[in-house]
């Protein structure tokens, strides 16, 4: 084994979850949208379930906030390199803020919005660095 395709292969087994471009690619766009809504909820101040009588939608959400963070904690956890851990982390805050937000409302933590469209910038910065390494081209020898 040569010292080049023993590089290539510590660079293909480095990630955990993201272990290939499409599911880089599908991770980013992820990101990107949920940029979007994040950005949205500028536009649309949460009072909180708190605050307010809750309408069923808030304790959806609230229940898919649960889903959604649950699930991205569980992936820092089964990440194997620190590019990964740091994606899932960024995009595990932005959803622990989100769920705060629904129920404490925006007048409670003001901060919430702000930190989760940077998190989740940050996301897909970080998102678009993994992208970039596993889009590297890869010779044929190493292949072989």
């Amino acid at each position: 084994m040569t010292v080049e395709s023993m590089k290539l292969n510590m660079r293909m087994n480095e990630f955990g979850v993201l272990t290939n471009r499409k599911r880089a690619l599908i991770a980013l766009i992820h990101s990107l949208v949920f940029l979007g809504v994040a950005i949205h909820g500028f536009l649309s101040p949460k009072a909180g379930i708190l605050h307010e009588s809750g309408a069923v939608g808030d304790f959806v959400l609230i229940g898919i906030y649960l889903v959604v963070a649950a699930i991205l904690a569980w992936l820092v956890g089964v990440s194997r390199c620190a590019r990964e851990r740091i994606y899932f982390a960024l995009c595990a805050g932005s959803a622990t803020f989100g769920l705060l937000r629904t129920i404490f409302g925006d007048l409670a933590i003001p901060p919430a919005q702000y930190l989760r469209v940077i998190l989740l910038s940050s996301a897909a910065g970080v998102c678009m660095w993994i992208v970039r390494t596993l889009s590297h081209p890869v010779a044929e020898d190493i292949l072989e």
